[in-house]
């Protein structure tokens, strides 16, 4: 049986790695699944494990809201990475973009 530390959602919803290590990025992907300490993406880029990575994640808007779509701009760390699978990473630090 599995066990994981926190609850996994499949959301495909979209992504942009803004950094990888100390190399500026805008690379465009999808979130796979997401949960509270970690996101599984596809993105073109190739990773190392252990890399720090920054990336926005779009967050779907209501429709009282209209266009003002709120993003999640995120911090953490690679911690696996295939190109059949995607990125696993850690979300260590985020906060809410408008």
């Amino acid at each position: 049986m599995e066990q994981r530390k926190a609850q996994r959602f499949e959301l495909k919803l979209p992504l942009e790695l803004i950094r990888k290590g100390s190399q500026a990025l805008s690379e465009h992907g999808e979130t796979r699944n997401l949960s509270s300490v970690g996101v599984l993406f596809a993105a073109p880029a190739t990773v190392r494990i252990g890399e720090a990575v920054e990336y926005m994640i779009t967050l779907p808007s209501t429709a009282d809201h209209g266009d003002n779509c709120v993003r999640l701009h995120c911090l953490g760390k690679v911690v696996r990475f295939s190109p059949e699978t995607g990125v696993a990473a850690t979300l260590e630090r985020y906060e809410f973009v408008r």
